[in-house]
């Protein structure tokens, strides 16, 4: 037999003649890209008659709105997430609200009768719904009016309606999705006008998020890298790290990460991402962001897909379309630095921009409940991901349909070293000729058909911090 071995052309021709067939296991050398495939999953107000849509492609603002309605989390996801990544890969299922769920309210209430013309601004997490105040103008003309403006802004994530307790002098103001999620649209009026007063109550009493779970089962084939989450209550949280462990196994094969957000304090957040202790779900902190955790989590998210580079680190890179908190907000060193101890992503303002300070991982805790900083940087479970991603490839490539004998077992050895120096090229890895004594190939001792490995890899870690020693010479 010869050595040469042929898929298509059988050894048993006789008929003289030149045959041919091309091989392709060889012709792949490079590693592979690393594209970053985008799920988010939030509610829609678009009617459904399911508890979630399919999956959809999106490219555009104006594609969310029409698939999942105007001022629907969806929606208002989907914009945050273009605004920080245009080329994003971006897939958005959409969720139906809890058949238990209630709807978060707030109210506005004007009183007096502008003695001045002028402007009066009402935002609405973060975004200005502005009038224009003629002298003489009453309390219940500017409630009519200012209803008006929200609900003709169609991306606006509440409705409004004329307050009869207030003796129509003011609106009450109604989260378009039901939820917790409501409670954390924020309002502000920034401006008024004379003689005019304007009180606010913030929008409360929203229960009972859409659930992520089915929705998540629903993808469980496909394989998205990065997973946004608009909730952060326990119930959903727990579904996607479960869900992110189910399909990063060895056999799912579609290894992914979990974004969320947290906009409150330090003390809390580091309770909720303790109760996730995950190498696969990082967590942004904005505290007393303006924003709703489900557009931090949104922009955070398409910020890290921009990196391909699994390796470089996501540092002073800005997540836009943020307001700047007050500087009574803004955390102090000693709690920026706990933050990074207890499995939270800080986000900074920085010349008047919110930037990423650094980007860690909620994993703290081993099994035994020991401090474990293996999986700290959101850069080592994305390297290691890739790593693997480019090892299986090679293999699958070359050996789809191989005899296991001993020259086979080599021959894997040396594409699997071979992927390793190519990484370290890349900077993903590094000193592989140091630890390529610890690459073993060999047979298994129970299963005469497979062949285990042991794969050092060395994963190039982000430069985060320089000390300086300055000796003073006179």
């Amino acid at each position: 037999m010869t050595n040469i071995v042929f898929d298509s052309i059988p050894t048993s021709i006789r008929k003289p003649g030149v045959y041919s067939e091309y091989n392709s296991k060889q012709a792949v050398n490079s590693l592979p890209v690393n594209p970053q495939e985008v799920l988010i999953v939030a509610p829609q107000t678009k009617e459904i008659e399911t508890e979630f849509s399919s999956p959809i492609k999106i490219f555009s603002d104006t594609q969310a709105e029409e698939e999942f309605g105007a001022g629907s989390w969806a929606h208002l996801m989907v914009r945050q997430a273009l605004r920080n990544n245009p080329n994003i890969r971006l897939t958005v299922v959409g969720l139906k609200d809890n058949r238990a769920g209630v709807a978060a309210t707030g109210k506005v209430a004007f009183n007096g009768t502008a003695s001045n013309a002028g402007v009066m601004s009402l935002k609405i997490s973060g975004v200005p719904y502005s009038l224009a105040i003629a002298k003489g103008e009453s309390d219940t003309a500017l409630a009519n009016r200012l209803m008006a403006v929200i609900n003709g802004a169609r991306d606006c994530p509440v409705l409004a309606t004329i307050d009869a307790d207030s003796s129509n002098k003011g609106l009450k103001l109604t989260a378009k999705s039901k939820g917790e999620i409501g409670n954390e649209i924020e309002l502000d009026a920034p401006s008024a006008v004379a003689d005019v007063a304007i009180s606010l109550t913030a929008l409360a009493g929203g229960q009972q998020n859409a659930s992520l779970a089915g929705a998540l089962a629903s993808v469980a084939g496909e394989h998205f890298n990065i997973i946004v989450s608009p909730f952060v209550d326990e119930t959903n949280a727990s579904a996607l790290r479960e869900h992110l462990e189910s399909v990063s196994s060895p056999t799912a094969k579609k290894p992914a990460i979990g974004v969320m957000s947290w906009r409150g304090t330090m003390a809390t957040g580091i309770t909720f991402t303790s109760r996730l202790n995950s190498e696969r779900i990082t967590v942004a902190w904005y505290k007393g962001a303006i924003e709703s955790n489900a557009i931090l989590a949104a922009g955070y998210a398409a910020i890290i897909a921009s990196e391909e580079d699994p390796a470089r680190p996501l540092n002073t890179l800005e997540v836009k379309g943020l307001s700047v908190v007050d500087s009574s907000q803004y955390p102090t060193f000693s709690e920026f630095n706990q933050a990074l101890y207890n499995g939270l992503t800080p986000l900074e303002v920085v010349n008047f921009k919110v930037r990423i300070m650094r980007a860690i991982t909620t994993y703290t805790k081993s099994a035994t409940n020991t401090d474990d900083p293996s999986w700290l940087d959101l850069t080592t479970i994305r390297s290691m991901d890739y790593v693997r991603k480019a090892i299986e490839q090679r293999i699958e490539l070359r050996f789809p349909r191989s005899k296991l004998h001993n020259k086979i077992a080599k021959q894997v050895r040396s594409e699997i070293l071979d992927v390793l120096y190519r990484l370290e090229d890349l900077e993903v890895v590094e000193r592989v000729d140091e630890h390529k004594s610890k690459l073993i190939v060999s047979r298994n001792g129970q299963d005469a058909n497979r062949l285990d490995t042991a794969i050092p890899a060395d994963v190039v870690n982000g430069l985060h911090v320089v000390a300086n020693r300055i000796d003073l010479i006179l």
